[in-house]
């Protein structure tokens, strides 16, 4: 059996840990709530701490939103990321949480609406990757990985579905080995596949709300979890399977998310986009 752990977009999650909500470990470049304009627009990012999640919060901050990042266990990351939003001008604080949790999601929403006047944006890139055959798959570690996977999905999109304001986005993450079927990620693709059902569904649940919703599904992305472990040898031959023979990177992956969040992407709703370089449709 092989049992590969890796994040997937952003934060890594320790199992079966209580995290306190509350904590937080940076501020707002204005350092006061006052400080942040009424017309300015709000982000959540889950998993905003690392590899894609941290390049959509900081490429969200550039765009002038006041970003929330929600991180699960990494608090040097955290505090990395939201120093350098604010080193260029940004507006960030970091709060700890588990997607999983209901509870400490809500308190996340709670936070953003008393701070910051509401929320406009929410980003769910937080996850879990796990790789084995079906055959050997722990079945445990497949209630860990739908845990954050689907449940942690469902936990954020219930709030975001009650919570943002008209002209807002919910972009959820999946993955381009859904349609690539690559064998060992059966367990990751089957929850993955599940957030892309959930999509189009929610968007249609939300009518009249002038909300919308989309799942961004990256190919193979230059993430430093994503190159641990793996050999040039290996690295290369991912970088050569898109028709553009390359990796994606993390800001390829921000500016999917930056324009689904923006105003040129409002009339794209209930849509899986496959962000891959042509690697797969």
């Amino acid at each position: 059996m092989r049992q590969a752990w890796a994040a997937d977009t952003g934060d890594d999650i320790p199992w079966n840990t209580a995290v306190p909500w509350d904590t937080v470990v940076g501020m707002s470049a204005d350092e006061t709530t006052t400080g942040t304009p009424a017309t300015r627009r709000v982000a959540i990012v889950t998993g905003g701490s690392r590899g894609i999640g941290r390049a959509v919060s900081e490429r969200l901050a550039g765009d002038g939103f006041a970003v929330i990042l929600a991180y699960a266990g990494n608090t040097a990351a955290a505090e990395e990321t939201v120093s350098a939003i604010t080193a260029a001008g940004g507006t960030a604080i970091a709060l700890r949480a588990d997607v999983a949790d209901e509870r400490q999601v809500a308190a996340l929403f709670d936070r953003a609406e008393e701070d910051l006047g509401g929320v406009d944006v929410v980003v769910n890139a937080a996850g879990r990757m796990a790789l084995s055959s079906i055959a050997d798959l722990d079945l445990e570690v497949l209630d860990d990985l739908h845990r954050t996977n689907v449940r942690g999905t469902v936990v954020v999109a219930q709030q975001a579905a009650r919570r943002l304001r008209a002209g807002g986005a919910l972009i959820t993450f999946s993955t381009t080995v859904v349609a690539t079927q690559l064998p060992g990620y059966g367990a990751y693709v089957a929850g993955k596949a599940a957030v892309e059902g959930l999509t189009l569904i929610l968007a249609r649940e939300l009518r009249g709300r002038d909300v919308t919703v989309n799942t961004v599904a990256p190919g193979p992305t230059a993430t430093a979890l994503f190159l641990e472990g793996k050999t040039q040898e290996q690295i290369d031959a991912l970088a050569s399977a898109p028709p553009l023979e390359r990796l994606g990177t993390p800001q390829d992956i921000a500016g999917v998310v930056a324009f689904l969040a923006g105003p040129d992407g409002r009339w794209v709703n209930g849509q899986v986009l496959r962000a891959n370089g042509g690697l797969a449709r």
